[in-house]
């Protein structure tokens, strides 16, 4: 039905994170889950688009929703496509992203908030970074097949519950180009110019949108089809390298977030 909601506020951050299960019977065994690890929640109603959901917080304080009873679009006739296995005609307007990709969080302990929704919410671990200490401050998870859905990294403030970034997806790396020139052209921040990440494989553009949260617009990356897949896992000398072709992550990446501290 829809990717995003935007609500006014006087600062920028993400108010929750909506995740569906496969079924009823699979939401149920999660909210159990949680009961049995401790975890307060509650039931909402009436959220647009989507039947009851079970809100509750991660360790870090970010607000998670599961839910499975959705509504799907249904486009007006004039919207109508040829293509019936698409959601409605292509209107051509601005980037033309076509889906929600993945969220990013900031945690103050990443590998706790990874453990977390390992254990509680079932979500795999694909590639993670292992410093020399032994700590992980990054670590990628998904739900189904494609290679990430849920990220967290550490968060270099100190600070607890922020937003690294929401990501986009589009259909080509070419796309990534072209969004890029769109930004210049529309006078929209270029925090991180189109490169390709050496985690997870995704082409991407980093932006700030109006309010500051950051946004990437990414394409590209992997499925996971092995049954047996074993995390990637990067070391502390092998990111000092940088992306995937070599240019350095900039510094704001390791310490801008919103809420903004």
């Amino acid at each position: 039905m829809y990717s995003l909601i935007l609500t006014e506020s006087d600062r920028a951050g993400v108010g929750h994170t909506a995740l569906r299960t496969t079924s009823e019977q699979a939401l149920a065994r999660r909210v159990r889950a949680l009961t049995e690890a401790g975890v307060d929640g509650e039931w909402v109603h009436g959220s647009f688009g989507h039947g009851p959901g079970y809100q509750f917080r991660g360790p870090d304080g970010h607000l998670y929703e599961l839910y499975y009873e959705t509504k799907y679009y249904d486009p007006p006739d004039h919207l109508r496509p040829f293509l019936k296995n698409q959601p409605q005609k292509l209107t051509g307007r601005g980037v033309g992203v076509k889906t929600l990709d993945h969220v990013n969080f900031l945690s103050s302990d990443a590998e706790r908030d990874g453990d977390f929704v390992e254990a509680v919410l079932g979500l795999k671990l694909t590639e993670q970074i292992r410093l020399d200490n032994g700590k992980r401050p990054g670590v990628w998870y998904r739900a189904m097949n494609k290679s990430y859905d849920v990220v967290y990294t550490l968060d270099a403030t100190g600070a607890r519950g922020r937003l690294h970034h929401i990501a986009f997806r589009v259909d080509t790396n070419e796309s990534i180009w072209r969004a890029a020139d769109l930004f210049v052209d529309h006078g929209v921040f270029i925090e991180f110019a189109p490169s390709k990440h050496a985690i997870n494989q995704t082409y991407f553009v980093y932006v700030y949108e109006p309010g500051g949260n950051r946004i990437e617009v990414c394409a590209g990356g992997y499925l996971v089809l092995a049954p047996d897949w074993q995390p990637i896992t990067w070391t502390e000398a092998e990111r000092a390298r940088g992306q995937a072709w070599g240019n350095k992550t900039v510094e704001s990446f390791h310490h801008y977030g919103t809420p903004v501290v």
